[in-house]
């Protein structure tokens, strides 16, 4: 089986390249892997995507974006690609029922994972409550109580901008201090509705029809070990997130958290050994550690596919 451009995921990046590579006629093959629609779909309403004035649902937005790349020629598949042979051109790639495809060009979109502490409350309040994203939730606890699990830059930077939409905030902080940058430390010391909890764990998390409250153990371990409940609205998680890298490791240049490097302003990327691969590039989540927001995600998904048809257009 061959194909001109092949694109590996599918939340806003990998549909948004599909759109742009099946309207320059380059008939994509798409594989959508294990989670259809990409982490967007792990949460209610979207309301900072444009066009959508009165938020949507992040799954009927996603099937919108995939309907229209549909419209556009793009085949869409169910499956996942497991492997990739980048040693010569085409590009071959396996899929998870030892389908081969050979493609001129590949745009890799498998997007990243926010990690989680792995209590069973996380999952039963997913969209209730419990959220990884504090920029894409956040204007949903306006004036309530909220918890952000972390310490280092990024809970610090959560906090601070949910101090800006909730009456209080916790930052929950397993250490007995911040890993953050002093900058950031002091910006949260500064902020009057955060208040630290220093050496606390999350256990658990209660309420009826969505989070009301978490569990938490202070000084777990120790002799004054102290067990209370904190009452609040949102529960957010900070403490990091895995790119869904684990296939290309051992053949592209990824950086010291795992996500794909990729060249100057381009989606464009590299091996191991640093030299670029004609007509592979990255979008999404999987190669940006620092916005991770559905829009940037859809505008680089926009990018790959014009650079993958520029390619195109030289072989």
């Amino acid at each position: 089986m061959k194909t001109k451009c092949l694109i590996i995921g599918s939340g806003p990046a990998g549909y948004t390249a599909a759109i742009y590579a099946g309207r320059a006629n380059l008939s994509p093959i798409e594989y959508v892997g294990p989670q259809m629609g990409g982490q967007l779909t792990q949460t209610t309403i979207v309301e900072n995507f444009p066009g959508y004035p009165h938020g949507v649902d992040a799954n009927q937005m996603m099937m919108e974006i995939r309907e229209q790349a549909e419209r556009f020629g793009a085949e869409i598949r169910d499956g996942e690609i497991v492997s990739i042979d980048f040693s010569s051109k085409p590009y071959r790639a396996t899929t998870d029922d030892n389908t081969v495809i050979e493609a001129d060009s590949i745009i890799i979109a498998t997007g990243a994972k926010a990690k989680y502490l792995g209590l069973p409350d996380e999952e039963k309040y997913n969209g209730m409550g419990v959220s990884a994203c504090a920029t894409c939730d956040g204007f949903f606890y306006r004036k309530k109580v909220t918890a952000v699990v972390g310490g280092g830059d990024t809970a610090c930077e959560d906090a601070l901008y949910l101090s800006g939409l909730c009456k209080k905030v916790y930052l929950v902080v397993r250490k007995n201090y911040l890993r953050a940058s002093e900058i950031m430390q002091q910006r949260v010391r500064d902020a009057e509705n955060i208040e630290i909890l220093f050496e606390h764990n999350a256990t658990g998390l209660y309420g009826e029809n969505g989070v009301e409250g978490m569990h938490v153990v202070k000084r777990k371990g120790e002799a004054d070990e102290e067990h209370y409940d904190v009452a609040i609205d949102g529960f957010f998680l900070a403490i990091g997130h895995k790119p869904a890298t684990d296939i290309f490791k051992d053949s592209l240049a990824l950086d010291e958290m795992g996500y794909i490097k990729t060249v100057g302003n381009t989606q464009q990327v590299c091996d191991k050994n640093g030299n670029i691969l004609p007509g592979v590039y990255a979008a999404g989540d999987v190669c940006d550690p620092i916005y991770r927001q559905a829009i940037v995600a859809a505008g680089t998904g926009c990018k790959a596919a014009l650079e993958a048809e520029k390619y195109l257009q030289t072989i």
